[in-house]
């Protein structure tokens, strides 16, 4: 076995996980899903049957992720995040064939107890505030706060706010130094690093807490 499944966690068969993955105590991964390489699913994770996770994914505890959810590479989930795949569910109706589908895309994170309402797609490294509820789509790097879920800003890939932009529309991160452009209303991309692209490596370790920024607003 190439991937680590503690003692408590139960792995149903058959299913794929990749090379390097983690599951701790008391989770669950049912039959017939995929999970990628160097994932780690924490204390009490539920996997359903047919999901897709990708490569390095970091799920935390108590999340439980059902039929019709796909994750892409490098999504994290903070502890107690809700992903639903009815919208309108009743006890006495079977929906089974009307799973809807969810879609993560590849950088976003979701923030403790966050909800995500099913059937919508959150764009990639997008950045869902905790406790937020999301009912809509979310493009790239947007920031999503409160219950309902309203855009409040923009995230860098590293994850810290987007401000001050120079004449050109242009707003640098902090962190790391990249530099992002709204290129159309609700479009922001990334101008020096694609966004299938890897980081460099040198960009992928943090060397500041995000309290250290706050002096820059």
């Amino acid at each position: 076995m190439s991937y680590f499944n503690h003692q408590t966690s139960i792995v149903d068969l058959p299913c794929s996980i990749g090379d390097g993955t983690k599951i701790w105590h008391f989770s669950h991964v049912m039959a017939n899903c995929t999970i990628g390489s160097n994932c780690i699913l924490g204390q009490n994770v539920f996997v359903a049957s047919g999901v897709i996770i990708g490569s390095n994914v970091k799920i935390q505890n108590n999340v439980s992720i059902y039929t019709g959810t796909i994750i892409e590479d490098d999504v994290f989930l903070g502890p107690s995040c809700v992903l639903t795949n009815v919208t309108n569910p009743r006890s006495e109706v079977i929906r089974h064939s009307l799973y809807e589908k969810t879609i993560l895309k590849r950088g976003c994170t979701i923030g403790a107890n966050a909800t995500i309402v099913c059937g919508i797609e959150i764009g990639r490294f997008a950045f869902i505030a905790a406790g937020a509820v999301v009912t809509r789509p979310v493009p790239d790097y947007a920031l999503i706060a409160g219950v309902p879920g309203k855009h409040a800003g923009w995230m860098s890939r590293h994850g810290l706010p987007l401000r001050c932009p120079d004449p050109n529309g242009v707003m640098t991160c902090p962190e790391s130094g990249l530099r992002y452009k709204e290129i159309s209303p609700g479009q922001m991309i990334c101008i020096d690093i694609d966004e299938d692209s890897p980081l460099p490596g040198h960009l992928c370790s943090g060397t500041r807490d995000y309290d250290s920024f706050k002096s820059n607003r």
